[in-house]
């Protein structure tokens, strides 16, 4: 095996150098990267929730404070055995091992990191599951060239297949693998990565390590845990998690779609609800995201007639951005709303979605 890159050296670079080829075999089996598999510790859906937002201060949430969910169950891995693979419709289809990929030229991105929310029922609860985080690893456009996809022989039509080595029962549904899929269009983006790190830290087993994929701008759901396939097809996946769960109707238009890209929206985080506001005014801030990242950011508090625009940060990779405004606030119980606006022009809806407008419930004294 000949020598790997250094990371120091190459981790700019996006194009894979004849080195690299040291740390990528061609497979020796059919699934044999399912063999890390160990058994489900514990089985079955998991889900921790984030804290309310006024503890979501800092920038960068701390992985205590991000929520984690799983739907069939948290896999058991036996590190030494495991690979993972790229494969389907490549020239040069490989597999690498868990420290082979850490070799390989890393990158990192700052990210927020949203769940969707329940897959069974309708989406009209803005849930606010909701985190920003720095990712390491590697970028998955470098490994699909190393299996041979070259711009020009990109097929704009083909979807990349990821799988996790989770496997169970969700909502009576029995599925041997998590299984979801990128158009590919965004797998070939520079952000979407076959991440080993969060934090600066290994991804913790609960968090989907050692490795995962993660896609920013679009919704945890896409981010699959536990990743050890990648594969280039010519169709969408055929496994529940495309077919059954994540698909929803547009409230507007009817039409039903995949649940990718996420919807603007936003938070405040001060002043938390039941707070009582000593003095005229109240600093009013929290976060707001959306894929394309966010143009402005509104707030009123109740009894205003006019909208306040906010000061609004700027994005940072695909990370949420800060906004903030001083607002007045008369003597009496107050209801303060936020609602933003993403570059392409998505405004988040008060009411109806899963995005609906943040509010908080706060009082005035004299």
């Amino acid at each position: 095996m000949e020598p790997l890159p250094s990371k120091d050296k190459e981790s700019q670079q996006n194009k894979p150098t004849p080195e690299d080829a040291g740390a990528l075999v061609s497979m020796t089996s059919l699934d044999h990267e399912r063999k890390a598999f160990v058994q489900l510790s514990p089985s079955g859906f998991r889900i921790r929730h984030p804290p309310p937002p006024n503890e979501l201060h800092t920038y960068i949430t701390p992985d205590s404070h991000l929520f984690q969910t799983s739907h069939m169950g948290i896999p058991l891995i036996k590190e030494p055995s495991y690979h993972l693979v790229v494969e389907g419709l490549v020239p040069r289809p490989f597999s690498v091992t868990l420290e082979q990929l850490k070799s390989l030229p890393a990158t990192t991105i700052t990210a927020f990191h949203e769940c969707f929310g329940s897959p069974l029922k309708p989406p009209l609860e803005n849930c606010l599951r909701i985190g920003n985080v720095e990712w390491t690893g590697v970028k998955l456009s470098y490994l699909l060239a190393h299996a041979g996809l070259a711009p020009s022989n990109i097929n704009s039509e083909h979807f990349i297949w990821s799988e996790g080595l989770d496997r169970g029962t969700f909502a009576g549904v029995e599925a041997d693998r998590y299984q979801k899929d990128l158009p590919m269009s965004k797998a070939m983006k520079s952000e979407v990565i076959v991440a080993y790190a969060l934090n600066g830290e290994p991804l913790e087993r609960e968090r989907g390590g050692p490795v995962r994929l993660v896609v920013p701008g679009w919704f945890g759901t896409n981010s699959v845990k536990w990743l050890c396939k990648l594969s280039v097809r010519n169709s969408r996946a055929p496994g529940p998690y495309t077919t059954m769960f994540y698909n929803v109707v547009e409230p507007d238009s009817q039409r039903t779609r995949p649940v990718w890209e996420v919807n603007v929206n936003s938070m405040i985080v001060q002043p938390r609800s039941g707070e009582v506001i000593v003095g005229p005014s109240s600093l009013v801030w929290g976060w707001a995201w959306a894929d394309d990242g966010v143009k402005n950011v509104h707030v009123m508090a109740e009894g205003d007639q006019d909208w306040r625009e906010a000061v609004v940060d700027d994005r940072v990779d695909h990370g949420w951005q800060k906004f903030e405004i001083k607002l007045e606030m008369p003597v009496g119980r107050q209801t303060v709303v936020a609602k933003a606006t993403s570059f392409g022009g998505a405004m988040q809806p008060l009411e109806g979605w899963r995005n609906h407008a943040h509010h908080v419930h706060v009082s005035r004294t004299e």
